[in-house]
């Protein structure tokens, strides 16, 4: 009798998992013909004006002719410059909560304001860099407060992807090289640092990824309508993808001879994310791979 009742009972567990894996995966394809959806769209829409005069063009008679030059530029200089700020203060506070700290409720509320962080609105971040970047250190509306407030975008990330790497790491390989006479700053640069860092890097491209796509921040802090030359220092504005995208969609006297460039660069500010995603893979692999061959 308790034989029949078993196996009933497995029947039936059994057949819950099936239909919760059933679920999920219907979900999951949900989820991706969303995505294809939204990317074919763009795609789509957009494709018709992309080409090389479209890249390398500014924009001219009203943002209703013309390239989005200067928005290219304007992005890079904007990632490279949050990446500048944020790389080294996130990597170094994830080392120190991870290695240096003592764990307990110092970590702990590290931890959760580093969490709280990475979900305020992005809005606010470029309100704390207006008040704080542009008005109370006087840089003004410059490429570096909008590079100062997506870094601070982008550093929850990268605190957080630092902490886990180490933490993931065994400690068997802290006590070898110690045990070999390597002092605890030796450990984690010559050992630690190269195993954690696919994912360091990961983490950091990843939110470059993200922080390309943002347009409050830049909104109160460095993006400019419309630039007739290049910035020629980090004290200059500069135009932005995200924000000329919203600009040409929302602002204007010919809204629907600026559609089609709004969704050409819709689909630049696409390609340059997942351009970003690819990298991170083959760059995370390069270094497992590096790894695995020492």
């Amino acid at each position: 009798m308790a034989i029949g009742t078993n196996s009933t009972y497995n029947r039936r567990k059994k057949g819950i998992q099936h239909f919760m894996f059933a679920i999920f995966r219907i979900l999951s394809i949900f989820v991706a013909l969303i995505l294809f959806f939204i990317l074919g769209f763009i795609i789509v829409k957009g494709i018709s004006v992309i080409n090389w005069d479209f890249l390398t063009e500014f924009p001219r008679d009203g943002m209703t002719r013309g390239g989005i030059w200067p928005a290219i530029v304007g992005t890079f200089y904007l990632m490279t410059g949050s990446a500048l700020f944020s790389f080294p203060i996130g990597v170094m506070s994830g080392i120190y909560m991870n290695e240096y700290a003592p764990k307990g409720r110092l970590v702990s509320f590290i931890r959760m304001m580093t969490n709280n962080l990475a979900g305020i609105p992005s809005i606010v971040f470029g309100l704390f860099g207006m008040a704080f970047f542009v008005n109370r250190l006087s840089f003004g509306d410059s490429i570096l407060a909008g590079s100062l407030t997506l870094g601070l975008l982008a550093l929850p990330i990268i605190i957080r992807t630092t902490e886990e790497a180490f933490k993931n790491i065994p400690n068997s390989y802290r006590e070898g090289s110690m045990a070999l006479g390597a002092t605890k700053a030796q450990t984690i640069w010559k050992v630690l640092l190269p195993m954690a860092m696919p994912r360091i890097i990961t983490g950091l491209i990843l939110s470059m990824g993200r922080v390309s796509g943002e347009t409050a921040p830049i909104l109160f802090t460095c993006a400019a309508y419309f630039l007739p030359k290049l910035p020629q220092s980090i004290f200059d504005q500069c135009m932005a993808l995200p924000y000329h995208l919203y600009v040409v969609a929302t602002s204007g006297t010919d809204i629907e001879a600026q559609m089609p460039i709004a969704y050409g660069t819709a689909f630049v500010l696409i390609m340059i994310i997942l351009v970003m995603n690819l990298l991170a893979n083959s760059i995370r692999k390069y270094f497992e791979d590096k790894l695995k061959s020492k």
